[in-house]
């Protein structure tokens, strides 16, 4: 399942999207629909990765260039998107799973302040890299429209693989997305 929100869209427009997109899947678990909840893509090959320069909760600069001989998985997510937050857990085991030294896993937060995000990571134990998207304008530039949606970045800084929704980052396909990534140069 992922939270489609268009540009422009209150914090409350956003947090009912999501409170739809869940009462609709919901609906759809019900009636017996088998669908994952997510889609899964390659990057456009015309399309060139953007640039990513962020700011840490820590007040940090964050770039693409921070994560060069690792695998880095760009996760867009936001405290109000329950998606988001269900699959948080799986995508912070990922790097112990692979080796820190292979696979790096970012948090950009949209549109939501460092004290909303670190109160968040507070209270659910969470413990994932987090940089801020305050303006959504990062997310723009990725071409983001649903949350949550993570980018797959291969070890040379080259963005290989989109998916769109909520994922188990621990099954059995999500890990085959990462070695695949892995495997490319």
């Amino acid at each position: 399942m992922s939270v489609v929100v268009r540009p422009g869209l209150s914090r409350r427009q956003c947090l009912a999207a999501a409170l739809a997109a869940c009462a609709g899947a919901a609906h759809a678990q019900a009636a017996g629909a088998a669908s994952p909840g997510y889609r899964v893509s390659d990057w456009p090959a015309q399309r060139a990765t953007p640039p990513l320069q962020a700011v840490g909760l820590e007040g940090q600069p964050v770039r693409l260039d921070d994560f060069k001989g690792r695998v880095l998985l760009l996760n867009f997510w936001a405290t109000w998107c329950p998606p988001c937050r269900a699959e948080l857990p799986s995508l912070q085991a990922l790097p112990e799973w692979f080796g820190e030294d292979k696979v790096a896993v970012l948090a950009l937060n949209f549109r939501e302040s460092g004290r909303t995000a670190r109160r968040f990571l507070s209270s659910s134990g969470i413990q994932v890299p987090v940089a801020l998207d305050p303006s959504g304008d990062i997310a723009k530039a990725w071409g983001v429209r649903a949350f949550p949606t993570t980018v797959l970045i291969d070890r040379s800084g080259q963005a290989r693989q989109v998916v769109q929704g909520e994922v188990d980052w621990l099954s059995a396909p999500a890990l085959a997305w990462v070695e695949r990534v892995l495997g490319q140069r």
